[in-house]
């Protein structure tokens, strides 16, 4: 398969380019930690990922392209992460860290995570909206930072990375299901946030 946008960044990368790098960098770097974030923890993840970027400048001259240069880092830090485990395939836990606000009921979203009724929008065109939108954006955080490692990088994979859950379910080496079953949790837990910040103003 052919991928025009990697070869020409491939092509600058391997001139020693250094613009490339940063450049391959500010492009993937999040989506790696997130891999090895679900893999070996937040302990280990930074360290797992300096060490793929090692393993990529390495390996750039061997870079075949049958895949995409993403698919192809994102493989690298997953391999990586697995032989800094040290040990057989990661039981995936599907327990559940309780959110502060409990949780919205099914029947409040569709099979793929939207919202059937959207929660009641708010005007942007006041000092108090843009105050309340900074308050979300920190209720957010919160949420997102409460989610389990799984949950957390499944779904920074699916809705910032745009990856596909068959890919995901490849590199984090867990079946469909459980990526479904993670990625519908933490779903819940950031619908959760909206409306409980929507209905109150508050965390």
């Amino acid at each position: 398969m052919d991928y025009p946008a990697d070869q020409v960044l491939l092509t600058r990368l391997r001139a020693g380019e250094q613009k490339a790098y940063r450049e391959l960098v500010a492009t993937y770097q999040g989506a790696m930690r997130a891999v090895a974030f679900a893999i070996v923890g937040s302990r280990n993840s930074d360290e797992v990922v300096q060490d793929a970027w090692l393993a990529v400048v390495r390996n750039l001259d061997g870079f075949q392209g049958r895949s995409s240069l993403k698919t192809w880092l994102l493989t690298i830090t997953a391999n990586t992460a697995k032989t800094r485990l040290k040990c057989n395939r990661r039981e995936v836990l599907l327990d559940d860290i309780p959110s502060p606000h409990g949780s919205v009921g099914d029947e409040r979203f569709s099979s793929d995570g939207h919202w059937l009724l959207a929660p009641h929008a708010w005007h942007h065109d006041s000092p108090d909206a843009l105050l309340t939108e900074d308050e979300l954006r920190e209720c957010l955080e919160k949420t997102l930072g409460s989610l389990s490692e799984m949950q957390g990088s499944v779904l920074h994979l699916r809705e910032r990375e745009g990856m596909e859950l068959e890919e995901i379910c490849n590199l984090l080496q867990v079946s469909l299901s459980n990526v479904r079953v993670l990625l519908h949790r933490a779903r819940l837990k950031v619908f959760a946030t909206l409306e409980h910040f929507e209905e109150t103003g508050q965390c």
